[in-house]
């Protein structure tokens, strides 16, 4: 007897996660953002605020669509325990520009998977990434492009910041927004087959 379709839904508006599931040959049948508060709460790490917000984004979304399965992420930059803001002005952008220049910076992203019948399950990807020393030539031409603004860390590693980065510890598509590996994991073993 043949098995009903599964159908998935992706709680964010980012067109980058949407771009990456793609990528990978998965197409979700839904895109519904979830609106949480993004705030940190106090004395919370990175770490624990980007897998936070993942699982809140997450229950948000499967409380609208409980009988199918929801994957939502969430991504912070940090450096040590400060998190980055995601620039809405290029003050921001360019604010976060300069602390990450001639530094190591962490992205981590959250992961959060929920099946029809509210099983779930998470993942936290860290990576590192080194930036080359900026100079004020570099921020203008990046501010000028208006590519960092509404980004996390005020900077999008797949485009003209590509050519900040040093070095890259970790998962390339986690700094863009959404861990492949890990995210097609997660789904895989909460039963989701590929159509």
């Amino acid at each position: 007897m043949p098995q009903s379709p599964q159908r998935l839904v992706l709680a964010s508006a980012s067109p980058r996660r949407l771009d990456l599931l793609r990528q990978i040959g998965l197409e979700p049948d839904l895109v519904d953002a979830a609106e949480v508060d993004e705030s940190p709460l106090k004395d919370e790490t990175p770490r624990q605020l980007a897998g936070r917000l993942a699982a809140d984004k997450a229950a948000s979304v499967h409380a609208r669509h409980a009988d199918v399965h929801v994957l939502a992420a969430d991504t912070v930059v940090a450096l040590g325990r400060r998190v980055l803001p995601k620039a809405e002005a290029a003050c921001e952008v360019e604010a976060c520009l300069r602390l990450l220049s001639g530094r190591a910076h962490r992205v981590l992203t959250g992961l959060c998977a929920i099946a029809p019948g509210g099983r779930r399950a998470r993942r936290l990807v860290e990576s590192r990434v080194h930036f080359k020393r900026l100079t004020d030539a570099d921020i203008a031409a990046y501010l000028a492009a208006g590519e960092g603004e509404g980004k996390a860390g005020g900077y999008a590693i797949q485009g003209r910041a590509g050519a900040f980065v040093t070095a890259l510890q970790g998962s390339y598509s986690g700094v863009v927004g959404l861990p492949l590996y890990e995210a097609a994991s997660l789904l895989t073993g909460l039963g989701y087959r590929r159509p």
